[in-house]
């Protein structure tokens, strides 16, 4: 049988923007100092460690852990686009809960540069040469960068199945600012208004460029163990990974022939699926979600598939202010990654961080009154979706 998962420990330095933060191994170093102080445990405890980030040279893992002792273990480099953090965690989670580990690092760090994302190789094809095809068929062929032609696409198909208003998205993005206000590890912590967003210069169709996440410089980790482990070490074991799901694109990823698919809708659905199936709960029981914000219409989409709003019922869920405190269901407290930030590799396990305190009741004053069982969504295109429901115990 499968053994039970907790995380012990949690670490995240305050994000920043390109050219003002440490180089990539010190954040990591430093992230991974705070996880396993949080923990309670030394580096020399730890058996196996996974390390994220997307835009780096292979073993960065190995220059960013190395400074807390060379011990020999295993340190796996992972690159799975947005969603790189979540899937180190999810690989540290099965090594702890198949038992070829008691006590595992996820650590994910991204040192970016100013603008919008790009790929690294133009010797090659890139990964992204069928989404491209799919989107210029969509929604026209243009210069603008291809995550904003995603997602901004993405939005446009859900204004025109479902009638959304560009407002709505705005209303997301000021409810991020709100957020980030509260949580010193933010980039971003001024608030702005939709009115405020609205106004801001547009990227492509509803999109402004206050909804879309900015480049940014961070890293954060997690110490996961199993529990006899954390019993005999005596370590905290109140957040438990209740379940986790990690899914690909399947054929509706270009078939469909729609937007929303082709930026992983139906990936987060199934993800969702499998894990609300695994815990025996459904999304009426969630008290706090971190979701992958990258842009504002992204966040809107992902309420949906989630389960958290029907089909065609999100912007509802915002007009209703049902996705923030006194709501039915707490979006993003930490910010998001439109005011948090979105380093590449850190993103999933700074969500982690942000869902564990929310479940130990040291969240300060974005606390989440009575939170009992946390969702996480963290999405790479290309693709990758990772969700998982942590509970307080």
């Amino acid at each position: 049988m499968a053994r039970a998962v907790y995380v012990c420990g949690v670490g995240m330095i305050p994000f920043a923007k390109p050219g003002a933060s440490a180089p990539y191994y010190e954040m990591g170093a430093e992230a991974a100092r705070r996880a396993l102080a949080d923990a309670g445990v030394e580096y020399a405890d730890i058996e196996q460690a996974y390390v994220g980030y997307v835009y780096g040279d292979s073993t960065c893992g190995q220059r960013a852990l190395y400074p807390l002792g060379m011990t020999g273990i295993p340190i796996v480099n992972v690159n799975n686009n947005c969603s790189t953090g979540s899937t180190a965690l999810f690989l540290a989670r099965q090594a702890v809960e198949s038992g070829a580990a008691d006590c595992v690092l996820a650590l994910g760090f991204e040192q970016m540069r100013p603008g919008a994302l790009g790929s690294n190789y133009t010797d090659r094809p890139s990964p992204f040469e069928p989404f491209d095809e799919v989107c210029e068929e969509l929604v026209g062929a243009s210069d603008v960068p291809l995550a904003i032609r995603y997602f901004a696409g993405a939005g446009l198909a859900h204004m025109q199945r479902y009638g959304t208003r560009p407002e709505t998205f705005a209303k997301i993005r000021a409810k991020a600012s709100r957020h980030a206000a509260r949580n010193p590890l933010a980039l971003f912590r001024q608030e702005v208004t939709p009115e405020e967003v609205m106004a801001s210069p547009v990227l492509m169709g509803p999109l402004t460029r206050l909804m879309a996440c900015p480049p940014t410089c961070g890293a954060a980790a997690a110490v996961v163990c199993s529990e006899d482990y954390a019993k005999k070490k005596g370590l905290e074991r109140r957040v438990k990974i209740l379940a986790q799901a990690m899914t690909t694109d399947t054929p509706s990823t270009f078939a469909a022939r729609n937007m929303m698919q082709l930026v992983g809708y139906d990936m987060s659905r199934e993800a969702a699926r499998r894990v609300y199936e695994a815990a025996g709960v459904g999304p009426e029981e969630i008290d706090v979600v971190e979701l992958h914000d990258c842009f504002a219409t992204n966040e809107l989409l992902t309420y949906e598939a989630l389960g958290l709003a029907g089909e065609g019922e999100g912007e509802k869920m915002v007009e209703d202010g049902d996705n923030t405190y006194g709501g039915r269901v707490v979006t993003n407290p930490s910010g998001g990654l439109l005011s948090k930030g979105h380093p590449l590799g850190a993103t999933g396990l700074a969500q982690c961080t942000e869902l564990v305190h929310q479940l130990r009741g040291s969240a300060g004053s974005r606390q989440v009154e009575g939170a009992r069982l946390a969702l996480q969504h963290n999405l790479g295109l290309g693709g990758a979706c990772v969700v998982t429901l942590y509970q307080a115990v």
